[in-house]
């Protein structure tokens, strides 16, 4: 993939040897599905994506200047891509060695779709247009046997496929999904696709670039990215995991859109985009994916580029403090889902920008005080999980959460801050009663005491309880106990376990062996056990249902977890690298299981997932890093001073919430019941004695709470409570058992 560091705004993505989509004028508006190559003569046609023998080369690793070449025993064919920094136009430089002409098909579906395109020939030039977006197809040498059709009947490739050569010259294709067809009149020349809002504004981008020398066009390209990539520092233990590490941060500076910076979209693909246009692409801005895209820029040293991230954040937070669940870089919302740690992620950032020393953003305390009113009013269980498919308590959302309130303390004034530290204390101290079981079926099996599941959905006792909806999976079910993924590893990359703790490497041992695949990569992981999202088994492309596939990001959060337990993560390093593509793009997901050769399926290589995966690229910059600094990039020295591994010996309160209720409170804790809405407390003791009714009052950050302090609670066996809100009475009663104080028992919190 290439995009230039100009003004321009054009990005262009390849696969199979072809230039697939073609992004203008945001990373977030996809126009061309695909330009396919061609060589005819008289004798036969060749479709070079199908024959697919090519290799891609570029001047180094960080720098996108693209070549693909085609080769064969009669014929080879260069492509040197290059987006014109100064106008949206993508040139491509062909040479064409044997008897056969260069012919190309032009897949627009502009607006994002293939409906409604409108195709037409004029002058020698090749026009589609939707709305307000154009696309006019050029050359510096004529254009031969040029044609407009619609896909599946009239195109090209349909000409071809009938009489073996171009026929077919029809001037218009309107209101439908267009090809354009075109075949070079030389064998070496220069090819130019123009964008704009109109057909005209088009034609002058596309000419005027071509009006310009190539080679200085190219100058002014590298010579751009030569000064970004100068700022780069990465480890480099070998030269294959050095050059990967400076392709990678390429790949992430490539996915900032031009027109709003600091907006990264998520992957420059389409996910199984050749079997399909309804499962919808990448292109958005995951609040999630973006954060660790600055974390791992902030760990090559690009500063700017991290700050300019969270800068884009910054605006697109929503007016109680979260995220939408991804929106586009315009920041205008796509999906409505709500993710917890997408809204404590940005914290992590600007604390992370701050611990560097590095300028603080206008405002950032006003953004990390809406995020932690949001986190302290919605956790500790989240709508939706990291994989977006199910609410709970989750240990990577959790773990997120916890850091983020230690991590906003800075900006917090004091009632604020006593109320985020002490409810971080809360659930650090408690999130094993959420999210780890004990002598289940699992556990035995694999000779473990416990293990972290995957997320927690504690029910009214407080217990991990029931089951759980496996998306994907045609409404399949799992006991939630005996989910499992590598979620858990995040307790220790942000400092809330430590790597040798034995409950984590319990839950290693679990995981190693539940959801690690051997592939000729090497070991890769499932997201989680019965995961639905991935081919079929017979190589079929996912389509709502499926079985999930190995993800290579997974074994960068297994490395980090070597290096955190005393390891060297070198051989995870090696594994994710060759997963790699052709290109050295790191994928999604890889197939894990038998070749499929003629889908183009074999064990340890890219599936039909996204790819690029910037999430994939993130972790694999941060992992090489962490290796040599000897810790998570991620890591704050704030949440490690306040934890250190561990949880707090006790905090001092506890909170009560539906969602997390308290059964048994220890000695010498507070209780702290809370809701989101005003309440009176109607409470009692001992089997409703001493009834009284207590009015919530307002807590720092934006709950409604009633407060009872450990001295209160002194005697008591057993609290009774229920609550009336302005709707009237809840309908159920509580009940919660203070435990007697121990001797030793302190009440102050850590730090």
């Amino acid at each position: 993939m290439t995009t230039a560091l100009g003004r321009a705004r054009l990005w262009a993505t390849v696969g199979h040897g072809i230039i697939n989509e073609i992004y203008w004028p945001s990373t977030g508006q996809p126009q061309i599905r695909d330009m396919s190559f061609y060589l005819c003569n008289e004798q036969r046609w060749i479709d070079l994506k199908r024959v697919c023998r090519y290799r891609l080369a570029t001047p180094a690793p960080d720098l996108p200047a693209l070549t693909i070449i085609h080769h064969g025993p009669d014929y080879e064919l260069q492509l040197e891509l290059l987006p014109d920094p100064d106008r949206d136009v993508l040139l491509i430089r062909f040479a064409l060695t044997g008897e056969y002409r260069l012919a190309v098909i032009l897949a627009p579906h502009l607006g994002a779709t293939g409906r409604d395109n409108n195709a037409w020939i004029e002058d020698g030039v090749a026009y589609a247009q939707r709305h307000d977006a154009a696309v006019c197809l050029t050359a510096d040498v004529p254009l031969q046997d040029l044609s407009c059709g619609y896909v599946g009947h009239s195109d090209g490739w349909q000409d071809l496929n009938a009489h073996g050569r171009l026929t077919f010259d029809y001037d218009y294709a309107d209101h439908g999904t267009v090809a354009l067809t075109a075949c070079a009149g030389a064998t070496s020349g220069v090819l130019a696709l123009g964008f704009a809002d109109s057909a005209y504004g088009a034609h002058t981008h596309a000419r005027t670039a071509l009006a310009n020398r190539f080679d200085a066009t190219r100058s002014i390209f590298l010579e751009a990215w030569h000064a970004w990539s100068a700022q780069l520092t990465l480890p480099r233990p070998d030269a294959a995991l050095g050059d990967a590490a400076r392709l990678s941060a390429v790949v992430l500076k490539i996915h900032e859109d031009r027109e709003y910076p600091g907006a990264v979209v998520a992957s420059l693909s389409v996910p199984w985009g050749n079997s399909t246009d309804t499962l919808g692409g990448y292109h958005l801005v995951w609040p999630r994916d973006a954060t660790l895209t600055a974390f791992a820029l902030l760990g090559a040293h690009q500063h700017q580029d991290a700050r300019n991230i969270l800068s884009n954040l910054m605006v697109a937070q929503q007016r109680d403090g979260h995220w939408a669940q991804n929106y586009f870089p315009s920041g205008a919302p796509f999906w409505a889902g709500v993710q917890l740690d997408e809204a404590a992620f940005p914290v992590l950032l600007a604390a992370k920008l701050r611990e560097h020393g590095i300028e603080e953003l206008p405002d950032t305390g006003q953004m990390v005080r809406k995020a932690v009113g949001f986190i302290c009013a919605c956790g500790p269980s989240s709508p939706q999980d990291r994989w977006e498919e199910n609410p709970g308590v989750s240990p990577f959302t959790l773990a997120v959460a916890i850091a983020a309130l230690v991590a906003a303390a800075p900006w917090l004034q004091d009632g604020e801050r006593e109320y985020a530290l002490g409810l971080a204390d809360d659930w650090n101290e408690r999130l094993e009663s959420w999210c780890y079981v004990r002598d289940t079926q699992l556990a035995r099996r694999h000779g473990v005491d416990g293990y972290y599941v995957r997320f927690g959905n504690p029910g009214t006792s407080g217990e991990l309880a029931g089951s759980v909806l496996l998306r994907n999976r045609g409404g399949e079910t799992i006991a939630a106990a005996a989910l499992v993924s590598m979620d858990f590893s995040w307790l220790v990359r942000l400092g809330l376990r430590r790597g040798l703790d034995r409950r984590v490497q319990d839950t290693l041992t679990v995981v190693d062996r539940e959801l690690q695949v051997v592939t000729p990569a090497g070991g890769l992981y499932h997201r989680y056990n019965e995961d639905g999202y991935g081919e079929y088994p017979d190589g079929r492309p996912f389509d709502g249902s499926g079985q999930g596939r190995a993800w290579p990001l997974l074994v960068g959060e297994r490395g980090h977890l070597a290096l955190q337990s005393g390891a060297d993560p070198l051989e995870q390093l090696r594994t994710m690298l060759r997963c790699a593509s052709t290109g050295g793009l790191l994928p999604e997901q890889v197939w894990d299981t038998d070749a499929i050769p003629e889908l183009g399926l074999f064990p340890g290589r890219p599936s039909g997932s996204a790819m690029p995966l910037l999430w994939s690229h993130a972790e694999f910059i941060k992992l090489l890093v962490a290796r040599e600094l000897g810790r998570p990039v991620e890591l704050l020295r704030a949440v490690e001073a306040r934890y250190g591994g561990a949880a707090p010996p006790a905090a001092q309160r506890w909170h009560w919430r539906s969602e997390v209720p308290v059964q048994q409170l220890p000695g010498g804790r507070g209780l702290l019941i809370e809701d989101r809405e005003p309440f009176t407390l109607h409470l009692g003791r001992d089997g409703w004695q001493q009834v009284q009714d207590i009015v919530a009052v307002r807590q720092p950050l934006g709950m409604w709470g009633v407060e009872l302090s450990a001295q209160r609670l002194l005697g008591i066996k057993e609290l009774n409570f229920t609550r009336r809100y302005a709707r009237g009475w809840e309908g159920c009663d509580h009940r919660v058992e203070p435990g007697p104080v121990a001797p030793e028992h302190a009440l102050q919190s850590p730090g």
